[in-house]
Parts: C-alpha cells; sequence; structure tokens
C-alpha cells in the first residue's frame, strides 16, 4: 500500500501579508508536503497591491487551488485528512467567521472542519493595534484549539533582508505541524543566537 505524501490546507484571506502564504506555499513544495490552497477575493485584490504576482501565479504553487466558493471541494469534508490548515495572513474578519462557526466560504469552512476534527489550526492574525473583541475572539479561538501564531519576526536569527524575515516567521508557522523546511536558525542551534 502506498502511502499518500502529507498534505496541508493554506488559505489566503485579505489581510495585508500576502507574502506569507506565497511563502509558505514554495516552502511546502520544497519538503514534498501537498498544498490545498483556498484564497478569498479579498486577498486576490490584498496581493495586487502587495506584489508583482498574480492570483493564477499564487495558484500555481499549490499542488490544488480550490475555489472559495466551492463548499463542495475536498478540504470542506472531515473526511479529507490532512495535518492541518494554515491561514497566511489571517485577517480579522476570517478570524471572527472561524470562531462564530457561522461559515459563508470554503476558507472558513475548511478551518471550522480542521476545529471540529481535532486537526491543527494555526491562525496568522495580521492586524494592530487590536481592542477587546479581538482580544476575546482570540481566546474563543484558542479554547476551541485554534493556535494563534501573528507574524512576529524574530531578531535573534539577524535578519539582513525582509526575505529573511518572512522566511523565519513562515518557517516557524510551519514548526507548528512539525514540518522542518531546514531554513531557520534557532535559538541555541548552530547558527542561531
Amino acid at each position: 500500500m502506498t502511502v499518500p505524501p502529507p498534505r496541508l490546507i493554506v488559505g489566503l484571506s485579505g489581510a495585508s501579508g500576502t507574502i506569507y502564504g506565497i511563502r509558505i506555499l514554495e516552502m511546502l513544495r520544497r519538503i514534498g508536503v501537498e498544498s490545498h490552497l483556498v484564497m478569498s477575493r479579498a486577498a486576490e485584490i490584498t496581493l495586487g497591491y502587495e506584489s508583482e504576482m498574480t492570483a493564477d501565479q499564487v495558484r500555481a504553487l499549490a499542488d490544488h487551488a480550490h475555489s472559495v466558493d466551492n463548499i463542495a471541494a475536498p478540504p470542506a469534508s472531515g473526511s479529507f485528512r490532512t495535518l492541518g490548515m494554515i491561514v497566511a495572513p489571517c485577517s480579522i474578519r476570517t478570524m471572527s467567521e472561524i470562531a462564530s462557526g457561522v461559515t459563508t466560504s470554503l476558507l472558513t469552512r475548511a478551518a471550522d472542519v480542521t476545529l471540529k476534527e481535532r486537526r491543527r489550526l494555526v491562525l496568522m492574525v495580521r492586524e494592530t493595534p487590536l481592542h477587546a473583541g479581538h482580544l476575546r475572539t482570540m481566546l474563543n479561538l484558542t479554547e476551541m484549539g485554534a493556535v494563534i501564531a501573528p507574524p512576529v519576526p524574530g531578531f535573534y536569527a539577524r535578519p539582513q533582508s525582509l526575505d529573511d524575515l518572512v522566511e523565519h516567521t513562515a518557517g516557524r508557522a510551519l514548526d507548528l505541524f512539525g514540518l522542518d523546511c531546514g531554513t531557520l536558525r534557532r535559538w541555541g542551534e548552530s547558527g542561531g543566537a
């Protein structure tokens, strides 16, 4: 019997920071993890402001790209086995919809399924400052099993460029799934601080 490669669902919402989702897709390809991309329409708009890449080019980085409107796509079902899901970046709206359990797209449905199946859900929430409602929503999600992982860089790795910051942050997010891309300078290890 052939064992299929591990799978990870990658969601891109409309928050600033589309580069995180792009870099995660690139890293997953490098380490042989099957990626399933769901990108919101707001993410496509944000991508146009932040990158020279088109939405089609981002979709091409994934092994499988699913329409945000396709509620019948595999990630909408708990029987579709994955390591979990990462939303990078995660907007406050997307976070709030996931927390409420009232989903309106494949992006939030896949996240809801990830939670109900007790799989790892990592939300790279990209917003600052935060008010009490945001913080309560994050607490609710944490209590439901999600991991709130804002893209906060580690400067102990002595980044020399914006690319270094993105690489480190994306690598740390994938660490939460037990996936090592081999690109991190780790604290206390060779090459780390």
